[in-house]
């Protein structure tokens, strides 16, 4: 990982991950053309908050960690350009669910 995104800690219960890039072939080998792709709903978690408090004051941690792999919902989040890379930044409770290995 490079320095500028070792250094980007996103604030509260926000998660900034890279969507996965979508397959371009079938299993049978047939090429797919971009725009028959569609939007890509999963991702890695790249980096996150430390969590949101809570009405108490204690910091209530994420349900997700570095290295996850997660389902996003088709709209939402903020697009960051980091590298000339495309992130995406999400509140852990937008984020649907994450895939166990």
């Amino acid at each position: 990982m490079a320095a500028t995104l070792k250094k980007f800690i996103p604030l509260f219960d926000r998660v900034l991950v890279e969507r996965i890039a979508a397959e371009t072939r079938t299993k049978g080998g047939i090429m797919l053309p971009e725009k028959s792709l569609g939007k890509v709903l999963e991702a890695k978690v790249i980096a996150c908050g430390p969590g949101k408090r809570d009405e108490a004051g204690k910091v209530v941690p994420l349900s997700v960690k570095v290295g996850d792999h997660v389902l996003l919902p088709e709209f939402g989040g903020t697009k960051v350009e980091l590298e000339e890379k495309e992130f995406h930044l999400f509140r852990d409770t937008e984020i649907l669910a994450k895939f166990q290995d």
